[in-house]
């Protein structure tokens, strides 16, 4: 009879073990599931460079249509003399890069140029009758207000201030397309230290003020959205 009792005791004690393990095993599959779960989350979560900043406006809806790019600035300001250049250009490239523009369907600068200095009225127009001049379809107007660049004494380099405001212009209608919910955009850039001169100051300001116009025309992936020369009080968490 004891044969048969050991047998009993060891059938048992495999029962148990049995029993245990098909009660650990949800628990082992839960906690692989939650690990595989969240490793799923990070590996699916966008990274800065996917997720981007909507756009305020997109430019790029408006297919086929001609964008002049009207920079300007008080007489008195005493900017750099291709401030307006510099700043015209930066846009103008950055609308061909970044919204996809044409570069047939951009203003050439030149040729502002040359109806600004034919016209002796020109600062009294509006920026639809400019657009309208050069047979444009939208006009993104930016008003330079402040330009500051100084040396530094006695250290080799200069400082440098932009403040800017920017519009989009509908010219068959005079209808301010951006921005919606304020008047204009506000644009403020600047630098501590620029050691290559004043001529390069002046571009650096320009690319930065481009960059902070043009941002918000398209989708802009929001680890590039921020540089590093802004000084705007606002925008920093689009």
């Amino acid at each position: 009879m004891k044969p048969r009792q050991q047998k009993i005791v060891i059938t048992t004690r495999l029962t148990w073990l049995v029993l245990l393990a098909c009660a650990g095993l949800p628990v082992l599959c839960f906690q692989a599931g939650c690990q595989l779960a969240g490793m799923a989350a990070v590996l699916g979560s966008p990274t800065d460079s996917e997720t981007k900043s909507i756009a305020e406006y997109n430019l790029a809806q408006h297919k086929g249509q001609k964008i002049l790019v009207l920079v300007d600035q008080p007489a008195y300001l005493n900017a750099h003399p291709n401030l307006r250049y510099f700043a015209t250009d930066t846009i103008n490239k950055m609308l061909q890069k970044r919204d996809k523009i044409k570069p047939s369907l951009l203003i050439d600068y030149e040729k502002l140029a040359e109806y600004r200095s034919s016209t002796s009225d020109f600062s009294l127009l509006s920026p639809e009758q400019v657009g309208s001049a050069l047979s444009a379809d939208l006009v993104l107007l930016v008003i330079i207000n402040d330009y500051q660049v100084r040396e530094v004494a006695g250290a080799g380099y200069y400082s440098g201030s932009l403040d800017a405001q920017a519009a989009l212009f509908k010219v068959a209608t005079g209808e301010k397309l951006w921005p919606t919910l304020e008047q204009v955009k506000i644009v403020q850039v600047g630098f501590e230290a620029e050691r290559r001169g004043p001529d390069a100051a002046a571009v650096r300001l320009a690319l930065a003020a481009g960059h902070c116009i043009t941002r918000y025309l398209y989708d802009c992936p929001k680890n590039q959205f921020k540089i590093s020369d802004e000084r705007t009080a606002i925008g920093w968490e689009k």
